[in-house]
C-alpha cells in the first residue's frame, strides 16, 4: 500500500479486511483526514472508471462524503484536488443517485438546496456546520471543445504515417474517405486506420501497404469494422436498450425518414448526444456517422432474419445475383419486385411507406453479406426518398428507393438520381419505386437520360 505514517496503514487495512471497530464511511474519512494531515505534500485523489461504478450505491455515498470533505479543505486536512476519470458527463452520476424515481436528480456534485435529507448525506459527525457552506454550482465546468477530427486533422496524421512508410496514398482523398464514414469520430477513425495497417495488408487483394491504403482497402476495413463486436458498439447497443423511446425514434429515422427534433430536455436525446451517438443538425437529431447507421441497420434488421419471408427469398436466390464476381443489381431489383408482390402485394399504402425500403434492405442483406456492405446516404433520406449505396468488391451502385407520387414527382426523382450519379462518377443508376396505384405494372424498365441509364423497378 506504499509508505504510510505510523498506524495509518493498519487502519486502512482494517477497513479492507472489514475488521475495523466502526466500519462506516464516516470512520473511513476520519482516517483519510488523519492521513492527509500527516503528508508532506498536498495529496491528489484520482478515481478512474467512474461511469461504470455509479451503479453501486456505496460508491455514490462515498462521492457524497468526498464532496463534503473536499469543501472543508481550507480548514481541515483534505485532498487538494479530486479527479473523476472515465466519466462522460458529471450529470450522468446524478441519474443513478437513487433507485426511487423522486430522487434520481440528486447529485453529490450539486450544492445544498436546504433539503434536510441532502444535508444529512453530505455531513460528518465530527464536522462543524460552518464548514459545510455551499460551493458554487460550477464544480463541473463546461468543456466546449469539439473532440471530433476534421479532414485536416486526419490528413495531418496520414502525412506523418506517409513520411514513415511511403505508401504513395492520396492523403487528401483518404482523409476525406475516412471522414465520410466516421464524421471524425476518433475511435472509429483510428480503428479503420489500424485495420488497414495491420489486418488488410498481406491478403491476396492487398499484398502490401500501397495496396491497402486505397479506396478498396478502406472499404474492406469498413466491412471488418462493421462486423466487429467492440466495446463502442456494445455501448451503443446498451444505451438503445436502456431507452426504448430512443430505439423507437432511431428506427423511424432509419427506415421511414421521420425527422426527430433535437430536444436536449428529452432523456433519450441527452443520453445519445452525451455518448456521441447522435448530433444536432439544424435542429434535427441525426445519427453521428455512417458507421453507426450501418451497425444500427444490421442490428435492427437482425431481429427479422428468422421470421421475414423476404429475407428468406434473398437467401434462397443469392447465388443467381453474383456473376463472375460482380453484383447483378438489375437482377436483384427484378427478383425483389416479384418476391415482394407475391408476399405483400395486398398490403395498404401505410405498410409500403413504413416497411417497403426496410424489406428491400432485408432482401439485399444475405446477398452481399460477408462480401460487401451498404449504407443509406443521410443527405437524401426522408419520408419520400432514400438513396442506398452498395459497395461490392470495389464497385459502387446507387439505388434510389422512393414512394410513387405521380409521374411529375417520378421525373424529379430521376433527375435527382442523375445528379447523384454524377457525384459518384457512375453511368448507371437504379430506382426502386413503391407504387400505391392498384393498376400499376409491376416490373422493370430502362430509362436513358443523356449519358446515364436508369434501371427502374416498380413494386
Amino acid at each position: 500500500m506504499g509508505d504510510f505514517p505510523d498506524g495509518i496503514e493498519e487502519q486502512f487495512l482494517s477497513f479492507e479486511e472489514r475488521t475495523a471497530r466502526i466500519n462506516s464511511l464516516n470512520a473511513l474519512f476520519r482516517v483519510i483526514k488523519l492521513w492527509c494531515g500527516k503528508l508532506e505534500k498536498p495529496p491528489v485523489l484520482i478515481i478512474d472508471e467512474v461511469d461504470t461504478a455509479t451503479n453501486n450505491q456505496v460508491f455514490i455515498d462515498f462521492l457524497a462524503q468526498l464532496r463534503a470533505y473536499y469543501l472543508k479543505r481550507p480548514k481541515t486536512p483534505a485532498f487538494q484536488s479530486v479527479i473523476l476519470a472515465g466519466v462522460y458527463d458529471i450529470r450522468n452520476i446524478r441519474r443513478k443517485m437513487r433507485l426511487e424515481e423522486e430522487h434520481k436528480t440528486n447529485s453529490p456534485w450539486i450544492t445544498r438546496d436546504g433539503n434536510e435529507e441532502n444535508e444529512n448525506v453530505f455531513s460528518f459527525d465530527d464536522c462543524p456546520r460552518d464548514y459545510m457552506e455551499p460551493a458554487p454550482y460550477n464544480i463541473a465546468a463546461d468543456f466546449n471543445v469539439d473532440m471530433s477530427f476534421s479532414t485536416y486533422d486526419i490528413a495531418g496524421m496520414l502525412d506523418d504515417y506517409e513520411a514513415d512508410y511511403h505508401t504513395g496514398m492520396d492523403v487528401e482523398g483518404m482523409a476525406q474517405l475516412l471522414y465520410n464514414y466516421t464524421s471524425g469520430y476518433p475511435y472509429l477513425t483510428s480503428r479503420l486506420c489500424k485495420l488497414m495497417d495491420e489486418m488488410i495488408v498481406g491478403g491476396a487483394n492487398f499484398p502490401d501497404k500501397a495496396a491497402a491504403w486505397t479506396r478498396e482497402g478502406l472499404l474492406e476495413a469498413v466491412k471488418l469494422l462493421e462486423n466487429e463486436t467492440n466495446s463502442l458498439f456494445l455501448s451503443l447497443k446498451n444505451k438503445v436498450e436502456d431507452y426504448p423511446k430512443l430505439r423507437s425514434v432511431l428506427y423511424d429515422l432509419l427506415f421511414t425518414g421521420k425527422p426527430i427534433p433535437y430536444t436536449p430536455m428529452n432523456d433519450y436525446i441527452e443520453i445519445a448526444s452525451m455518448f456521441g451517438f447522435i448530433r444536432n443538425e439544424s435542429g434535427t437529431a441525426v445519427i453521428f456517422n455512417r458507421i453507426f447507421e450501418t451497425v444500427l441497420y444490421n442490428w435492427f434488421m437482425s431481429d427479422e432474419y428468422s421470421t421475414s419471408g423476404i429475407y428468406d427469398a434473398g437467401l434462397r436466390e443469392k447465388n443467381q445475383f453474383i456473376i463472375g464476381g460482380h453484383l447483378n443489381v438489375r437482377r436483384i431489383l427484378e427478383r425483389f419486385a416479384e418476391s415482394f408482390d407475391d408476399l405483400y402485394g395486398d398490403q395498404d399504402e401505410k405498410f409500403l411507406e413504413d416497411a417497403g425500403r426496410r424489406y428491400f434492405m432485408l432482401f439485399l442483406k444475405p446477398i452481399i453479406n460477408g462480401e460487401g456492405n451498404s449504407y443509406v446516404e443521410a443527405e437524401t433520406r426522408n419520408r419520400e426518398r432514400t438513396d442506398l449505396v452498395i459497395d461490392y468488391h470495389g464497385e459502387q451502385f446507387v439505388i434510389e428507393c422512393k414512394i410513387w407520387r405521380g409521374n411529375a414527382y417520378n421525373e424529379r426523382g430521376e433527375n435527382q438520381l442523375v445528379e447523384y450519379l454524377e457525384h459518384f462518377h457512375l453511368k448507371k443508376g437504379y430506382m426502386l419505386s413503391f407504387n400505391f396505384n392498384k393498376n400499376k405494372k409491376v416490373g422493370i424498365q430502362e430509362i436513358v437520360l443523356g449519358d446515364k441509364v436508369i434501371v427502374e423497378a416498380v413494386v
